[in-house]
Formats: structure tokens, sequence, C-alpha cells
């Protein structure tokens, strides 16, 4: 007894360590993993990601008793085609890659567009070239709103540029300003007035059935992101240019400009046209195939 009395304060010590160490890795796996401890300071929160970007395709959808909202009853026998493409000599695909290869490397970032007309139709053929992008499960969860009205592009140049101020004074920190410096870019965005197109990329972050249930869009941002890559091809193809911009903590204010439904979340803005005859690009090089390239 007198053994058991003096190890009794051990055994609660010891007992006391291991639900402390419990609780910790508790708390640090739920913090790994996105979520929020109670006792979190203001500090630990930086409203800087734009949370219109956040994509919820693993997030199960449910109604308010718990209920699945999403229908499942896709088609599960899709009819197959024979597939096949021109299949060239290996030194007509040497040639062939080489050409777009220096298509492409022409493609630079121009913020100085002019304001001559572009032809419309052309405008609704590279978004259809966009349209061809693979997406999870082809559910194409995209909207390119088109935009060419003046006073809504001078709306938009508004939104834009009050956020990017407050960007560029608080939330950025002064090694991006000044890695940005260096290109000569702010947040004042003259060609958002200028440009004769703004092309708004929309991510679909769930569809909407015609029964009302909400359909799934797998991996959307990625497909997304997919589409605007093979739409800057097809401007560069075409001759024109744009600025790839991601108008931060923008995304809200611009759906409900553009009263655009709330499963569409903001994903990039081009701006799009000639370049202007005096423009200029900063006088940079791109990395070697070496250097972007791993053989194994």
């Amino acid at each position: 007894m007198a053994v058991l009395s003096v190890l009794t304060p051990i055994l609660v010590a010891v007992l006391c360590l291991v639900i402390g160490f419990v609780v910790l890795k508790s708390r640090e796996t739920k913090t790994a993993s996105g979520g929020k401890t109670k006792g979190a300071s203001k500090e630990d929160f930086r409203p800087w990601v734009d949370q219109d970007l956040e994509d919820n395709s693993e997030n199960p959808v449910q109604d308010k008793d718990g209920g699945d909202l999403v229908d499942h009853d896709e088609e599960e026998n899709m009819p197959h085609v024979p597939y096949s493409l021109p299949r060239y000599p290996v030194q007509t695909m040497q040639e062939r890659s080489h050409d777009f290869y220096c298509l492409m490397n022409q493609r630079r970032t121009v913020r100085f567009i002019s304001p001559e007309p572009v032809p419309r139709d052309i405008i609704e053929k590279v978004i259809h070239t966009a349209g061809t992008a693979p997406s999870g499960a082809h559910t194409e969860p995209w909207t390119f709103v088109v935009v060419s009205d003046s006073e809504t592009k001078h709306q938009i140049r508004l939104i834009v540029e009050e956020e990017e101020e407050i960007n560029y004074r608080q939330r950025m920190g002064d090694k991006w300003v000044y890695d940005l410096a260096k290109l000569k870019t702010n947040w004042i965005k003259e060609y958002l007035d200028v440009a004769p197109y703004l092309i708004l990329i929309f991510k679909q972050i769930h569809g909407i059935l015609p029964n009302g249930k909400k359909k799934i869009h797998y991996y959307n941002e990625i497909s997304v992101s997919i589409s605007c890559g093979i739409l800057l091809a097809a401007l560069q193809n075409i001759g024109l240019v744009t600025v790839t911009s991601t108008p931060l903590n923008c995304g809200p204010k611009l759906r409900m400009l553009l009263k655009r439904p709330t499963n569409e979340k903001l994903l990039m803005l081009l701006p799009v046209g000639y370049p202007a005859s005096d423009a200029t690009v900063p006088n940079f090089t791109r990395k070697p195939v070496h250097d972007i390239m791993v053989h194994i």
C-alpha cells in the first residue's frame, strides 16, 4: 500500500502528460488540414487568399437535414466512337513543334492595348477553342463573360483598382511589391477601359441540373485553368494580346456587377485587343528546356 501511495502521484502525472500530448497532436492535425482551433489569434488569420477562388469540388453538398442534394443519376453507358489523328512523319512533327514553339515564344504580357475594334466573331471563335479543354468527368465547368460595353468596362476598372490599391499598399509584402516594380506595374489598370474586350473567366464550382439538383464539377479550377491556357494560345495564334489578370478580392463584386449566379467564381480577367502602336514589354528571356524538364 505504501508503494502504491507513492506511485499514485507519478501515475497521475504520466496520465496527464499522455492526455496533453494527444490533445496537442489533435490540434496540430486539425490545423494542418485547414481547420481552425478555438484559441487561434487574429495574427494567425491572414485574409489574403481570395475565398472566392476556393474549390469545393471534394466537399459533399447536403441539405439542412443531411440529405444529398447532388444528383448522381448520370448517364452510365455513354457511347464511344472511333478516334484518330493524322500521323505525321517525324520530320513534319519536328517542324510543326518548332513552328508552334516559335509562335508561343512570342507571347508576352502586354499592358498597352489598342482601342482598335476587333470583330466579335473572332472573339467567339477563340472562346469556342478554349471550350475544347479537358475537364473533370467532362463537366465543362467554365463560363466566359465577354464585356465590350464601355460603361461596364469602366465599372470593372473601378472595382479592380479599388482592391488593387489595398493589395499594393497593405496586403502584399515589400518583396512582392519590389519584384513587380521592375515590370512597371501598379494598381492603375488603364487597359481595362481601353481594350475593346474584357473576358472574365468564371469557374462553376457546381452545375445546376434541370431538376434543380446540384451537379458536382470535379477539379473545376484545374479544368478552367487549362481552358485559360488554350485561350491564351488561341489569342496568340491570331495576333491579339492580353494581360493574365487575377483580380484578388474582386470576385464577389464583379460577379454581382455581371449578374452571374452564386455557383460561379471569378478565376481570371483578360483584357483583349491588338497591341498599341507604342507598346513595350520587359526585355526578359525564358528558361532553357533543360531547366524546366526532368527526363527519367
